[in-house]
């Protein structure tokens, strides 16, 4: 076997090991199924096996499924193209389905050999990986807190099909094992102890003798289930203790699902069904679920963006491929507000030393504050030592003078957006900084070319746009000005992957990606506002949608005196050319007249009472009336129609931005727009909704938008020609043929 060994030590103990070569770590594929088999049957039918150990020889023990080879199964083999593939979906259900049970009744054989089962979890156990371990009769697991153990599959878009759904419910009862599936949340060893999820956690050198000592000494061949007089913990669904159970969890997940995630429905449904009949019935009804979330479109769109794509980008699949590897060890932050202050934090826990530089020491000092704040509470959640908040302060020197900046391989700029203000701190650290220095714009609007003109060195000259809160924001859009050169790209891109950050590379533009396409969404929020829709209404349906905030709520968080400066620099610099909407008027009255800035001023939309949630303001539709003309609609268009207003403006976008080369890689389009602003994560993404659309119906659908409501929703040429030759994002602009960096 190449991926798993099998031994069997002299007192009869069964040692099976996972160990795939040219992996990092283990995970479930055809190779590795078909030799754990191999093992289970070996074992299982060796009358001198003791017991069995399952463990690894990586750091980590299983870190689930291929999703590779799931997406590729329910697309019928093909690549990663939305279109289906020619064999019938039916006998795509069939084979997946049969492939499932085959693995279930695998792992039941497992449990019901009559031979002790411990599974020594050396490492991180996810999906497929830790339903062995549930197959297991004792769960032993290294003291280790960078371990998680957990079913995250919902959190890609599909569901546990390894008998999650039947076993954990078994072991801990529903109402704590419905939330830990739903969510997809992991756990590490100690908090897993502490939720029954594993039986003992002990110092990792004592791991695998632990394992064979329960085997010889304890090892009780039978699990809780199959034991004469199993209750299942908390009560059955019908019970009276059980039935609470799924009547409010139905409830709070329609509450924050709003029906778009098949997983999480079919999760709920297998445990609920599941448990009323015997578990290998169960087991069934898991896989019968499984196939069809699986063969969903939302399934494929997820495991394709938020798993396969970001995966490839976190390698760096963007990165020029000719220039040598390069490493930051010296970074100059200039600002130390928040934005600073966060890369700060994040360069400096991941071992670089910076420079952070303000105009006030107190200012600078405050930005290295910010990151002692942030180890305090890692800290008291205990996912930091004092040694460590020690060592990542004494990485981070404020300063005011720019002499300090010498040494440093890469200074990133995250002052105020104003033009002067960003030359002037340019021209200041490139009179110290190294000729092979690169230098990065921290702006999330201003284009870089223009930037750029303020550098003696424009070839090294770059866009970084990071996202607030920094140390939580996974994204960072960088962005390709006309001179700048592949090693200033290459420079960025290794620096946000040691940051450990998802890079998306894109040309320049105003509003670049990221920011052009969140600001239909917000723009099309106060449209439907200025045609007089209830203001409600319009933030229950951006809710709905999928999107993480509704669009008025967004406004104000955003602050509404920045969208108002943006409208304005955007009306100067277009001219003649700059279109003038309702909404204009209706920042223009909050804003100049009203000063309602928003969240900031707890004045916006919204209103802000102390100790009370916010509320949307109620002298809002009077004042839309006022300065617009329309009064509140009293038979507003239906909810539908609002969301996809909502979601195809931000699409449509998208397209224009891979039609102008400002994205030039599906993958960056998709995996940005959901990590970026939060777009529908169920879509897959922008390009992945008009695939999953189709972009003839798309088309044609967004004409119908343009007659009703504006010329904004007219869809471009690169749409209809895809719409006539019946072409997807994803079979035309394939991955593979996409360049290595931005055009």
């Amino acid at each position: 076997m190449e991926n798993l060994s099998y031994t069997k030590d002299a007192d009869g103990v069964v040692t099976i090991t996972w160990d795939m070569p040219g992996r990092s770590m283990n995970v479930l594929n055809e190779a590795s199924l078909r030799e754990f088999a191999e093992c289970v049957e070996r074992a299982c039918g060796d009358g001198e096996a003791k017991g069995i150990v399952i463990t690894s020889g990586k750091q980590a023990f299983i870190a689930g499924a291929d999703l590779t080879m799931l997406g590729s199964a329910a697309a019928g083999g093909r690549d990663r193209s939305s279109r289906p593939a020619p064999d019938s979906r039916a006998e795509r259900a069939k084979a997946l389905y049969e492939n499932n049970v085959s693995f279930n009744m695998l792992l039941r054989k497992l449990e019901t050999c009559g031979k002790p089962v411990a599974a020594a979890i050396n490492g991180t156990a996810l999906g497929g990986g830790f339903e062995i371990c549930l197959a297991s009769h004792y769960r032993v697991a290294a003291d280790d807190p960078r371990i998680q153990i957990g079913l995250p599959e919902a959190k890609v878009g599909v569901m546990p099909g390894g008998g999650g759904t039947q076993r954990l419910p078994r072991l801990i009862g529903a109402m704590q094992a419905l939330p830990l599936m739903l969510q997809g949340r992991t756990l590490d060893p100690k908090a897993a102890q502490g939720q029954g999820l594993v039986h003992k956690v002990v110092p990792p050198a004592e791991l695998l003798a632990e394992a064979r000592r329960w085997v010889l000494e304890e090892g009780n061949a039978t699990q809780p289930w199959d034991r004469g007089g199993y209750k299942i913990p908390g009560g059955a669904p019908y019970s009276k203790q059980g039935l609470p159970v799924f009547m409010m969890g139905n409830a709070m997940l329609r509450k924050e699902s709003f029906g778009k995630y098949p997983a999480q429905k079919a999760i709920m449904q297998a445990v609920y069904e599941g448990l009323q009949v015997p578990i290998e019935a169960g087991l069934r009804i898991e896989s019968r679920l499984f196939t069809s979330v699986l063969l969903s479109p939302v399934a494929r769109a997820m495991i394709r963006s938020l798993f396969l794509s970001m995966q490839e980008l976190d390698k760096g699949a963007r990165r020029p491929r000719d220039v040598p590897k390069t490493d930051v060890t010296k970074l100059g932050i200039l600002g130390a507000g928040m934005m600073g202050a966060g890369i700060a934090y994040v360069s400096a826990r991941a071992g670089i030393d910076v420079a952070l530089l303000d105009t006030e020491i107190e200012n600078a000092e405050r930005g290295k504050q910010y990151s002692a704040d942030l180890m305090d509470k890692r800290m008291l959640k205990g996912r930091a030592t004092p040694g460590e908040r020690t060592e990542l302060l004494a990485r981070i020197h404020p300063s005011t003078d720019y002499a300090d900046l010498a040494g440093c391989e890469l200074v990133i700029e995250a002052v105020f957006e104003d033009r002067a203000v960003k030359a002037d701190v340019t021209k200041k650290a490139e009179a110290v900084i190294g000729d092979d220095a690169t230098f990065g714009s921290n702006t999330s609007t201003l284009p870089i070319t223009g930037l750029a003109e303020a550098s003696v060195r424009p070839a090294s000259f770059i866009g970084i746009h990071f996202f607030s809160p920094v140390d939580r924001m996974q994204l960072v859009e960088i962005i390709v000005g006309e001179q700048t050169s592949d090693q200033a790209l290459a420079v960025a891109m290794d620096y946000v992957r040691r940051i450990r950050k998802t890079p998306i590379v894109v040309n320049d533009s105003r509003g670049f990606y990221t920011s052009r396409c969140f600001g239909t969404y917000v723009g099309e929020g106060l449209a439907m506002l200025a045609e007089g829709i209830p203001p409600a209404l319009i933030e229950n349906v951006g809710r709905q949608s999928g999107m993480p905030r509704a669009p008025l709520e967004m406004n104000d968080d955003v602050a509404l005196d920045l969208g108002w400066k943006v409208r304005q620099q955007t009306r100067k610099d277009l001219g003649a050319r700059y279109v003038e909407t309702p909404a204009d008027a209706i920042l223009e009255k909050m804003v100049v007249e009203l000063e309602r800035f928003g969240r900031k001023n707890k004045q916006g939309f919204y209103e802000y009472p102390e100790g009370a949630p916010k509320r949307l303001w109620p002298e809002l539709a009077a004042l839309v009336e006022e300065t617009t003309g329309n009064a509140q609609q009293t038979d507003p268009p239906p909810p539908a129609l609002l969301e996809r207003r909502l979601l195809y403006i931000q699409a449509l976008e998208a397209a224009r931005c891979f039609e102008q080369q400002v994205v030039t890689d599906v993958r960056d389009a998709d995996v940005g727009a959901i990590l970026g602003w939060g777009f529908a994560p169920w879509t897959g993404g922008p390009l992945s909704l008009i695939d999953t659309v189709g972009a003839s119906t798309f088309v044609a659908q967004c004409d119908e938008l343009a007659e009703r409501f504006g010329e904004r929703f007219r869809p471009n040429a690169l749409l209809r020609e895809m719409a006539a030759r019946g072409e997807t994002f994803y079979g035309r602009f394939a991955p593979a043929k996409a360049a290595g960096a931005a055009a």
